[in-house]
C-alpha cells in the first residue's frame, strides 16, 4: 500500500525569518494571503514545524485533489494553527485542536489571520489525545471530511494515544493527511502502526526536510 511513487517535493521559502527572543512573528504567503504567525519558544507545540510547510504547500498546489471548500476540516494538534489557517483560506469549516497550555497563542493566530475575511469562522477547542473524546466530540455530531496533523510524532511517550485518536475520527469517507519529519526510528515504527490500520500512501516526500506527507483511509471490509 506505500508502493505509489510519492512526488518529491522542496519547500519553498516563502517566509521572511525574524530574529528575536522570545515571541517570533512570521510572515508566510499562501494562496494569496498573507499570514503573520506568533510563536512562542516555551511549548513545542508554539513553533512552526516542517510538517505545517509542507502541509500548507501542498494544499495550495492541489486543491483539485483536495478541495477544502465547504468540508469539515479537524486538525490534531494544531499549534501555531498555520495548517488551519491555509485551510480555512481554501473553503473548510476547521476545528483546530491542541493542549490547553498551547490554545491562547493558537486562538490568537487563528482569529488575526481570518477575522476580517468571508471565510467560515474556525473553531479553536481543547483536544487531548486519547482522553474524554466521546464526550467531547461524540461521533453523532461530530463527523469530518478531514483530519490533519503535522510533525505530531516526535519522540514523546502518547504515540498510543495519538493513534487511538486518529482511529476514533477517522470513519469511512474521512481522509487522514499527516505530514512529518522524520527522525527517529519511533516514527517509522507509527507509520508501519498506521499502515496496519489504514489504507495509506505516501503523497509527497521533501527530502531536504526529511518530510514525508502521507494520506491514509480506512479500510473498508
Amino acid at each position: 500500500c506505500l508502493t505509489d511513487s510519492p512526488v518529491t517535493l522542496k519547500i519553498l521559502q516563502n517566509w521572511v525569518p525574524r530574529v528575536s527572543h522570545y515571541f517570533d512573528k512570521e510572515h508566510y504567503t499562501y494562496v494569496g494571503h498573507q499570514i503573520v504567525i506568533q510563536e512562542s519558544i516555551e511549548h513545542f507545540g508554539s513553533v512552526v514545524w516542517p510538517g505545517a510547510l509542507a502541509l500548507s504547500q501542498y494544499l495550495e498546489s492541489n486543491q483539485e485533489q483536495f478541495n477544502l471548500k465547504d468540508k469539515k476540516v479537524l486538525e490534531i494538534g494544531a499549534g501555531t494553527g498555520l495548517v488551519s489557517i491555509v485551510a480555512c483560506i481554501l473553503g473548510a469549516y476547521v476545528t483546530a485542536t491542541d493542549l490547553p497550555e498551547v490554545l491562547e497563542n493558537l486562538s490568537y493566530n487563528i482569529s488575526r489571520n481570518t477575522q476580517n475575511t468571508n471565510m467560515h469562522k474556525p473553531e479553536v477547542r481543547k483536544l487531548v489525545w486519547g482522553e474524554s473524546l466521546n464526550e467531547d466530540f461524540p461521533l453523532s455530531t461530530h463527523h469530518y471530511d478531514f483530519i490533519i496533523a503535522t510533525d505530531v510524532v516526535y519522540h514523546h511517550v502518547v504515540l498510543d494515544s495519538l493513534l487511538a485518536t486518529m482511529v476514533y475520527f477517522c470513519k469511512p469517507g474521512t481522509v487522514l493527511l499527516w505530514a512529518n519529519k522524520f527522525r527517529f526510528s519511533t516514527d517509522y515504527e507509527f507509520l508501519e502502526k498506521l499502515s496496519t490500520i489504514f489504507n495509506t500512501t505516501i503523497l509527497a516526500e521533501f527530502p531536504e526536510s526529511n518530510v514525508k506527507l502521507l494520506k491514509a483511509t480506512v479500510r473498508e471490509n
